[in-house]
């Protein structure tokens, strides 16, 4: 009987071997992650930096991007821990005034379209307040805070359009 059972397991297995696992088996993989993103980038892959031949349409994020560029402007004075313009996201480290060292904030960007409208980006405001360092609470921040972030966002990429319109002339 334990004959049996083994005979039939690896009949299984075997029989579960397709073609397409030779295929798959046979093409090189590019060990350089870097070189890899540059390929699927080039071949339209990317979340935010595709390219579609059919409607037409690119949405790239990155230093020509006008909401971008507002956004580093504005946020310049906080410390960054992640800024993926392909991604379309701009994260910030825990930020505190030296005057009130128990209280932090930390702000997230979502970039939900390049162009420039006020529904374009996300604003996401996270609030740490400390007791101790062992005893901290985070809390989502008032819609009015970033609302006032965003604002201050726009209103910079408005400036920055101008500016880049008085260029071309």
């Amino acid at each position: 009987m334990r004959f049996i059972w083994t005979l039939l397991v690896i009949l299984a297995l075997f029989g579960c071997k397709s073609s397409k696992d030779e295929e798959i088996s046979q093409k090189p993989v590019e060990p350089d992650p870097f070189k890899r993103a540059k390929e699927a980038a080039q071949q339209g892959g990317g979340i935010f930096n595709l390219e579609k031949k059919d409607q037409g349409t690119t949405v790239n994020f990155g230093t020509s991007n006008i909401m971008w560029r507002a956004t580093l402007n504005t946020l310049g004075f906080l410390p960054l821990i992640n800024a993926d313009y392909n991604g379309g996201i701009i994260i910030t480290d825990w930020y505190s005034d030296k005057l009130n060292s128990k209280d932090s904030i930390k702000i997230t960007i979502k970039f939900l379209s390049n162009e420039l409208r006020s529904d374009s980006i996300q604003v996401i405001a996270h609030k740490k307040s400390c007791i101790s360092s062992e005893n901290c609470q985070v809390a989502l921040m008032t819609e009015n805070f970033s609302r006032e972030i965003k604002d201050s966002i726009i209103s910079n990429a408005r400036i920055l359009k101008i500016e880049e319109e008085k260029k071309k002339k």
